[in-house]
């Protein structure tokens, strides 16, 4: 059977390789501690539950959900969004309801590129965003991400001959895997630059609530008032534990989400209803939730990069996000898939390795903070022995 050969591309997938690492650990009898991936482990609040449970009541809920149907969610989302940013937003042409940020983000190439186009990536960064451009038939170029310019992408870097042929930039900032972040003032530049070239400035702003100090992250349409080429990405997995709802929202500039409503609506029907109320009652709600959420993963944070160092491996403490991004020590600093191939056969605790996020994040694992600190304490027991053992070097 021949497939299609954009497959082709899609093939090489750190991620699966380390699924498949994880189950070989499994049957080895080894006790999984997964780090990798950035799932919460918190619950869903309860005001959230109970608006879900109160729609599966209603019959009305239980059909399609035609655009007009959504319009509940999308008002809520315009009120939210106006309310937090001061920014107006019309729920009728400049907010769309998606299945998540990886949802909008991998289908937007289909509505902004044609085959041959390029779309300016940052590398390291989400995988879905370089898989949207390859089922599009774009091409990427790798914006490179440093740390010592803060993790943030050098436009003047951009080869003439790229920004002519290129159509769509894709930012995320607090950034994952780097936990970087972006200034307002930083974002400007971005819309500014982006205006110049006439290109689709798409930011994916899935941890825009998961920040511990500082000024809040500011939303690209604070930079782009005007809405003049910008679209952002929001969901409820990270600030409401909803990731298994799968429920998000894009905002931005009308002509951008009617064309991505066209790409949406050839594809999918809307989320249930019921998942839409609880996403209401989650924008309704008391925000201290959130906080509550934000103040779990700080302690995480505190406590991981403390106990880290005190194995002898020293990690930047990050300022938002519920990642850690680490550099790796010797001998594996050029080769992270080998550290976590060899780490979670030999211990059971699984990271997600640099170059799976691009061939800048080489030198680097991610660890999520998705467990409690009994948890993490017995990950640290564990990369001390793995660490200090001298057969692994």
């Amino acid at each position: 059977m021949e497939f299609a050969r954009r497959l082709e591309p899609l093939r090489a997938n750190v991620f699966a390789d380390m699924d498949r690492a994880k189950s070989a650990a499994i049957a080895e009898g080894l006790n999984i501690l997964d780090l990798s991936l950035g799932s919460s482990d918190l619950p869903t609040d309860p005001v959230v539950l109970e608006a879900i449970a109160t729609a599966l009541q209603d019959p009305t809920t239980h059909g399609y959900a035609l655009f007009h149907s959504t319009q509940p969610f999308r008002k809520a989302v315009a009120h939210h969004y106006s309310q937090r940013y001061g920014i107006p937003i019309d729920p009728e042409t400049e907010v769309l309801p998606l299945i998540g940020c990886q949802e909008g983000t991998a289908h937007l190439p289909l509505a902004v590129l044609n085959p041959g186009d390029y779309a300016l990536l940052l590398d390291p960064g989400y995988p879905s965003h370089q898989g949207g451009v390859v089922l599009a038939g774009g091409q990427i170029h790798p914006m490179r991400l440093r740390a010592e310019e803060g993790f943030l992408p050098q436009f003047g870097e951009i080869p003439a001959d790229i920004l002519a042929q290129a159509k769509l930039m894709v930012l995320s900032y607090p950034h994952n895997p780097t936990t970087g972040t972006a200034s307002l003032a930083f974002f400007k530049e971005a819309v500014a630059f982006c205006r110049a070239h006439n290109l689709v400035l798409a930011h994916d702003f899935p941890y825009a609530d998961l920040f511990f100090t500082g000024d809040r992250p500011p939303s690209i349409l604070e930079a782009d008032r005007e809405k003049s080429c910008s679209i952002e990405f929001f969901t409820f997995s990270k600030s409401y534990n909803m990731g298994g709802f799968r429920i998000g929202y894009a905002v931005g500039n009308g002509e951008i989400i009617r064309a991505l409503r066209q790409v949406k609506a050839t594809i999918d029907f809307n989320q249930y209803r019921g998942i839409m109320a609880g996403a209401i009652a989650a924008l309704h709600s008391d925000q201290g939730l959130v906080q509550a959420t934000v103040a779990t993963f700080a302690q995480r944070r505190d406590f991981m990069v403390a106990a880290l160092a005190k194995i002898g491996w020293p990690v930047p403490t990050p300022t938002a996000t519920m990642y850690l991004w680490a550099p790796l020590p010797e001998p594996w600093q050029q080769d992270s898939i080998k550290f976590c191939m060899d780490l979670v056969a030999k211990t059971g605790v699984a990271l997600a390795p640099g170059a799976g996020f691009g061939p800048s994040g080489e030198g680097y694992v991610r660890f999520a903070l998705v467990h409690d600190v009994k948890v993490l304490e017995e990950a640290i027991a564990q990369i001390q022995t793995f660490l200090q053992t001298p057969e692994v070097h």
